[in-house]
């Protein structure tokens, strides 16, 4: 079976330099062909391409126009722009990738260069749309122990960005509280390999019951395994650390303070409170006010006390995340 090509839109008033482009590139990629900048924004609403290699200075709309138009509209801004030009002044192209696009090719083109910059950019398309997807599959396998469990959709989401607000405040860097809100939805993962006589208990467990159920956390280490994948690496320290306490007496190994990674003890936090203030079969939802209350009374047992403080600094943020993410 042939191998689906990726699709370049290549945008020229000139047939010329359209002949010269499709010499160099057809034979590695689908190639699309406008004469205009109308023509070209007609056929990106009829066929969203991979690329596209942008004329400057055309009739009618200019290319500059057409980068505004695309990058002003959420479901084409993602597309690289690579504009194709003879123009060469450094303004020019400083206008160019200020307007958004990605790289900037002179004419006459040179065909390596043309082949290396299109080969470079459609592959930081592939691995944006990989990791995209890799995303995907961990909230919707975060997702899927919610179908064990008498939690609501909406916990996994809350719980997520709560951890994220008290990841930035504790000193996170952006990358880091995403990568983060990434892995906390894989948490209870483990959930998946407990018996539905345990999880779907409307009453409280029995000893031997919650003893079973004590085991998710390494259950969900195991499902998820050894990664190369520091995402993956992540929701793994996550899942196996998010049920031990400050003091030690948490599950499985019974970590205390420090040793319990920055990620588990964020995560509990998150976790609790979103449990405490949100409705289950049977209880009812804590006010905010109880929750913050319960915490409080926890700081230095269950919780790390620094971040019992962040997190009571940070609560006007995670009241908006509960109130935009209500079940």
């Amino acid at each position: 079976m042939e191998l689906c090509k990726q699709n370049v839109l290549v945008v020229d008033d000139e047939p010329t330099n359209l002949k010269v482009l499709n010499n160099i590139l057809s034979d590695t990629y689908k190639l699309t062909f406008a004469k205009s900048g109308e023509e070209a924004l007609r056929l990106i609403k009829k066929d969203k391409p991979d690329l596209i290699l942008l004329d400057v200075m055309m009739p009618g709309m200019t290319g500059y126009e057409v980068c505004e138009t695309l990058k002003g509209d959420p479901s084409y801004k993602s597309i690289p722009i690579i504009f194709v030009t003879a123009l060469n002044d450094t303004e020019d192209e400083a206008k160019g990738l200020n307007l958004g696009a990605v790289d900037y090719i002179a004419k006459p083109v040179s065909p390596p260069v043309v082949r290396a910059r299109v080969k470079t950019h459609l592959s930081l398309v592939d691995a944006e749309e990989l990791k995209r997807t890799r995303l995907q599959v961990i909230q919707r396998l975060g997702r899927a122990s919610e179908y064990k469990d008498n939690e609501t959709g909406m916990h996994v989401m809350r719980m997520s960005h709560y951890s994220r607000i008290i990841a930035l405040a504790y000193g996170y860097t952006e990358k880091e509280a995403d990568n983060l809100f990434h892995a906390a939805p894989m948490h209870d993962i483990g959930k998946i390999g407990i018996p539905d006589s345990i999880m779907l208990k409307p009453g409280k467990l029995t000893e031997e019951e919650f003893e079973i159920m004590k085991k998710h956390p390494e259950i969900g280490a195991e499902i998820l395994g050894e990664s190369d994948s520091d995402l993956i690496e992540l929701a793994k320290i996550v899942s196996m650390t998010h049920h031990e306490k400050w003091d030690g007496t948490g599950y499985p190994n019974q970590l205390k303070g420090t040793d319990i990674p920055r990620s588990g003890r964020i995560v509990a936090l998150a976790d609790v409170f979103d449990a405490l203030t949100s409705v289950r079969p049977y209880k009812e939802a804590w006010s905010v006010e109880k929750a913050v209350e319960f915490i409080q009374a926890q700081k230095g047992k269950h919780f790390d006390p620094e971040l019992v403080d962040l997190f009571i600094q940070q609560l006007d943020k995670v009241i908006e995340i509960k109130q935009r993410w209500k079940d």
